[in-house]
């Protein structure tokens, strides 16, 4: 039966797990720094997104009234939902380690919570009514760029537009760019040749993450095809209800430390219109 204590012990061990945690799960998500981002206050579990419509301005005659616009916005719900991680830490566990075990306890807590934020969000591109790719096409800058067009021909705003793909796909994008016969942006190519990095195309900051499911839901992924998308932060949203927490509890009995992580949060695609699924099968799997 656990029993809390206020040891200098673990108060210690709590310091170094929430210090690393809270710093690895911020530095580690991709997705929550390309999507909106609300607090759930007031006592609810959810959180009311206002959506509105484009408005169009008209040309109007001198000494004429201008004819009322209603705006009337529609609205997205986020409900929040408990996600956690724990694990006993025995003393001689932690006495026998080569290294501050606290700190690793931290970062693989903060590593989980991050990557079940990136898993639940990028699972939303499989939601957009626009979609370029299949399950047979390699992937390309092309079709970034056919992406690109198809939001921009929507009215997006080019501002704020960011790709995120599977690192299984992100190699067939890399390679055509650093083809020297085909690639017609060579500070590009020379960038992906040297450090992996894809950087921009057609203005779009690229990502790679796996926490993206293959077609068949695995991850890790199986099948090869991967959805990944270009969006505007404007379409999806992260609503944060409580952010990565530790907790700790000693176990005298089992000379040992509970360690809990939890966050209360929810996800939800804002706005269809701003997000271009991009869907590509790896050479590589």
């Amino acid at each position: 039966m656990a029993n809390e204590s206020t040891s200098s012990t673990l108060s210690e061990l709590y310091t170094e797990i929430v210090a690393e945690a809270q710093f690895v799960a911020q530095e580690q998500s991709i997705m929550r720094n390309l999507v909106r981002n609300y607090a759930i206050t007031g006592g609810g579990k959810a959180v009311e997104v206002p959506i509105y419509a484009a408005v169009s301005a008209a040309a109007v005659n001198e000494a004429t009234d201008l004819s009322n616009t209603a705006i009337n916005p529609t609205s997205v719900t986020i409900t929040a939902s408990e996600v956690g991680v724990m694990t006993t830490l025995t003393d001689l566990a932690r006495n026998a380690a080569p290294r501050n075990v606290a700190a690793d306890i931290g970062r693989l807590f903060g590593e989980a919570i991050a990557k079940k934020i990136d898993t639940d969000l990028t699972a939303l591109f499989g939601g957009f009514s626009t979609t370029v790719g299949s399950a047979s096409t390699a992937m390309s800058a092309a079709l970034i760029f056919q992406a690109v067009a198809k939001l921009r021909a929507a009215g997006v705003p080019g501002d704020g537009l960011n790709a995120v793909i599977h690192p299984q796909v992100a190699f067939d994008l890399k390679s055509g760019l650093t083809n020297t016969f085909a690639n017609p942006n060579p500070g590009v190519g020379n960038e992906a040749l040297r450090s992996g990095l894809v950087g921009q195309i057609a203005g779009v900051n690229i990502f790679e993450t796996s926490n993206i499911a293959d077609s068949s839901g695995n991850n890790p992924g199986t099948t090869g095809d991967y959805k990944g998308a270009v969006f505007h932060s404007d379409a999806l949203g992260l609503a944060m209800m409580q952010d990565l927490k530790i907790e700790t509890q000693r176990d005298a009995s089992l000379r040992a430390d509970e360690i809990v992580a939890t966050a209360v949060y929810g996800v939800g695609e804002l706005d269809d219109s701003k997000g271009c699924e991009v869907e590509a099968d790896s050479s590589i799997q």
